[in-house]
């Protein structure tokens, strides 16, 4: 990875892979309820979280000045896949009336200035494990998003302002992974399942062949010979996403079919062949008010849309299908009730993660039937 130059960026943003949007689920009162929970929080300052290293008295200033392009929602990352929510849905449904004000805030946000003063940020002492791996992961999927976004010149002209954060963000991952000899398997911001599966999605979206031939190689390195997974440890209390399945969401991108299904049958030998739907339950959250409980609605909405991408994964006709599109429907059900907006706590990140689910962000095309009922 080079540092960011004007043709660099020309030469990066042609790579682009054009990929169609599906989002056949989502209506226009949906897309603006959640994208309203985004225009409430991506430009609110306060309250605010920094995880932030402070190397001297120059480094005290308000979260605007840090980062000026996603100071807002709280924290960094939410601030970051808040603005992927709004381009996700003013692509998806651009007769929406939410969608001016979703381009206004990106056009707010994502200017050259403020993207090099990010690019400053994340490069000052103190920080190589800034926000790494999920906040760099979903700064990849923003990329991503607009890189795709290819019939849209003023998308285009955002793509090119966030590539020099994108080419940072993408270093700074490549540097890291072969030094990381462990994955880490938790179910909050430091999972490496999760993230690779987004930094994986973005470096087939740009054609980075060799970013791809990393991700690939440390998932199976890590991932690739694990066996019973204890799906009924969790969740653990404060979880948002599922170590066990999003372990399998992310080798169902790398494995072949018949591969994949041979490997779950290992690894999560707990899935029913009778299509029974209870074999995993929806998280109960006690109080969504709370920042770190209401995790457990995000988690709800991660197993749905890592449940679609597992069985996405697996052959036509694998008995394992209907048991886990059942458990995905269930999921879906529990986790989307929650994306109200009562609760910052939840406000400022939930539509983000809704918004992935309805819209079938990481999953493979569907096959198109033609008028004979065949696919292709």
């Amino acid at each position: 990875m080079k540092t960011a130059t004007t043709l660099a960026l020309c030469a990066l943003l042609l790579t682009t892979s054009t990929v169609a949007l599906e989002a056949a689920e989502l209506d226009a009162d949906t897309a603006q309820r959640f994208a309203q929970l985004a225009l409430d929080c991506v430009h609110r300052e306060y309250p605010n979280k920094i995880a932030h290293v402070l190397s001297g008295d120059d480094d005290v200033l308000p979260p605007r000045e840090l980062t000026p392009a996603f100071y807002g929602c709280f924290d960094w990352h939410s601030a970051v896949h808040g603005h992927w929510l709004l381009a996700r849905l003013a692509r998806a449904v651009p007769s929406a009336e939410i969608s001016q004000a979703a381009r206004d805030a990106l056009e707010g946000s994502i200017q050259a200035e403020n993207i090099a003063t990010e690019v400053s940020y994340l490069q000052g002492p103190g920080r190589v494990s800034f926000e790494r791996p999920y906040g760099l992961a979903w700064l990849l999927q923003l990329a991503a998003e607009l890189r795709e976004w290819t019939d849209d010149a003023q998308a285009q002209w955002w793509a090119f302002n966030l590539g020099p954060l994108e080419l940072a963000a993408a270093e700074r991952i490549s540097e890291w992974l072969p030094k990381l000899d462990y994955p880490i398997r938790i179910g909050e911001h430091a999972q490496t399942a999760f993230a690779f599966g987004l930094i994986l999605d973005w470096a087939r979206t740009a054609g980075e062949a060799a970013m791809e031939e990393l991700v690939v190689k440390k998932s199976r390195e890590f991932y690739l010979e694990d066996k019973g997974c204890p799906l009924e440890y969790e969740p653990s209390g404060q979880d948002f996403l599922s170590p066990c399945l999003a372990e399998a969401d992310l080798m169902r991108r790398i494995l072949s079919p018949l591969e994949f299904g041979a490997w779950l049958g290992a690894f999560l030998p707990q899935v029913p062949l009778d299509g029974a739907e209870d074999w995993l339950k929806p998280a109960v959250v006690s109080d969504p008010g709370d920042p770190k409980l209401a995790h457990l609605d995000g988690l709800n909405i991660s197993r749905a849309w890592m449940l679609e991408g597992i069985a996405a994964g697996l052959a036509e006709g694998d008995p394992r299908l209907d048991a886990i599109m059942a458990a995905a429907d269930r999921h879906r059900r529990a986790g989307l009730r929650s994306v109200t907006g009562q609760y910052y706590e939840g406000g400022h990140w939930l539509g983000s993660f809704a918004t992935y689910l309805v819209t079938g962000r990481g999953l493979p095309p569907r096959p198109v039937e033609d008028k004979k009922g065949k696919k292709s």
